[in-house]
């Protein structure tokens, strides 16, 4: 009989957290408010809780409207804070890839300089690979062969 591990991990994570929790704005929430679940994304869910609001103003329920209108903020705020944090990692991004080019182009101008021969003592001659000396290479060693193995194959 198998003994059961209830520490075990059952998502595919392995127990590991992630710092990134995906991308907020999508992201559904179940929102358990003053008159039941509300589910969506955060800006469905402020739609709702506003509209829930409105509802009760109409009602001339001041708490309940009240309520709904903390709901509606709450999420607002949460909504917000993603947007931020989405916009700081776009510039971030784009500062990344703006100092990417101007290495790339700091390369490119030194690569320029180095293209163009220096005529100032060799009377502008280049070096061409067939002018370069080839390297020696070392003879390579025979593999030993073991005689009992020969003698058994040919014997």
């Amino acid at each position: 009989m198998r003994s059961s591990n209830k520490s075990r991990s059952r998502n595919k994570s392995n127990g590991r957290r992630t710092n990134n929790p995906g991308n907020i704005i999508n992201r559904v929430y179940d929102s358990a408010g003053p008159e039941g679940r509300v589910r969506g994304t955060p800006q469905q869910i402020i739609d709702k809780y506003r509209g829930l609001a409105h509802d009760a103003n109409l009602a001339d329920d001041r708490v309940g409207a009240e309520s709904f209108h903390q709901h509606a903020e709450h999420y607002a705020r949460l909504l917000l804070e993603a947007q931020r944090e989405i916009s700081a990692r776009q510039s971030e991004h784009q500062e990344r890839q703006q100092n990417r080019q101007n290495v790339q182009d700091g390369d490119s101008a030194d690569m320029s300089d180095a293209v163009m021969p220096d005529t100032s003592d060799d009377a502008g001659l280049v070096e061409t690979p067939e002018g370069k000396a080839k390297p020696v290479r070392k003879p390579r060693k025979p593999k030993p062969v073991d005689v009992e193995i020969v003698a058994q194959e040919n014997g």
